[in-house]
């Protein structure tokens, strides 16, 4: 275990996009929201935000504030979010440019908060798999240290096989590889007829990749088009170390 990793691990998800701006808070919450009303006690956790709007004294994340009220508003927004900045850089950048310097160990120790608060709960990361959090460090690092199937949130838009296909190879060569849970599709915009690929978007990732395309947030929707058993989908990360090494 991990310095300052939580002893017992409570059941989780990490949500990751292809990319910055592909709707993965949008998702998160979705994914919250549908928990709580199975009747599930959810946490969710954001370990670092930047682009943050000063309200008073404080900086406060609009990622965090929605994850927050999709979960009916658990703990606090301080345990939600422990380390927010205003730049819309990198969270290392971000710090940088307000003289401070990103907590690599708070990144991981801010998750147990949440051990004895919830009965699963929701990560999310900050841009992509691949995006940068500290100097040295990379999202995809606090994933495979969490242990946490991934959620891959994918825009439905022309580029998306491209995009969602990189990212599942990187999860698989990451370290010793990283689970995921399945893709979800997420419509940034309306279908005016300006993109045909919304039509086949879906069908090509169904075929060409092998996690599953759970299912599809419809533009401006708060409702997954698709019941998914998200506890179920969710792990433990002893458990998905085990399903990861007999899978080799």
């Amino acid at each position: 275990m991990l310095p300052g990793m939580i002893e017992k691990p409570v059941l989780g998800l990490f949500v990751t996009g292809t990319d910055t701006g592909v709707g993965k808070t949008r998702v998160a919450a979705a994914i919250a929201r549908e928990l709580v009303a199975a009747g599930r006690k959810v946490g969710v956790y954001k370990p670092a935000a930047s682009g943050c709007v000063r309200r008073g004294r404080e900086l406060a994340s609009d990622d965090a504030v929605q994850l927050w009220e999709a979960a009916g508003r658990p703990l606090s927004l301080d345990a939600v979010c422990p380390q927010r900045f205003a730049a819309p850089l990198a969270p290392h950048l971000a710090a940088r440019a307000e003289r401070r310097e990103i907590d690599a160990t708070l990144l991981r120790t801010g998750l147990a908060a949440w051990k004895d608060a919830c009965e699963i709960v929701v990560v999310e990361g900050a841009g992509g798999l691949m995006s940068p959090l500290t100097d040295d460090e990379y999202v995809a690092d606090l994933a495979a240290d969490f242990g946490y199937p991934l959620v891959v949130v994918a825009p439905n838009a022309i580029g998306v096989i491209n995009q969602t296909l990189q990212t599942l190879i990187a999860a698989a060569v990451f370290r010793d590889g990283i689970e995921v849970a399945g893709i979800v599709l997420n419509r940034l915009r309306p279908a005016d007829g300006s993109d045909p690929s919304l039509a086949t978007n879906r069908a090509e990732l169904e075929r060409r990749a092998e996690p599953p395309v759970l299912a599809e947030l419809g533009f401006n929707a708060t409702q997954l088009d698709r019941a998914v058993d998200w506890f179920a989908q969710a792990r433990r990360p002893v458990e998905t170390r085990k399903k990861m090494k007999n899978a080799k």
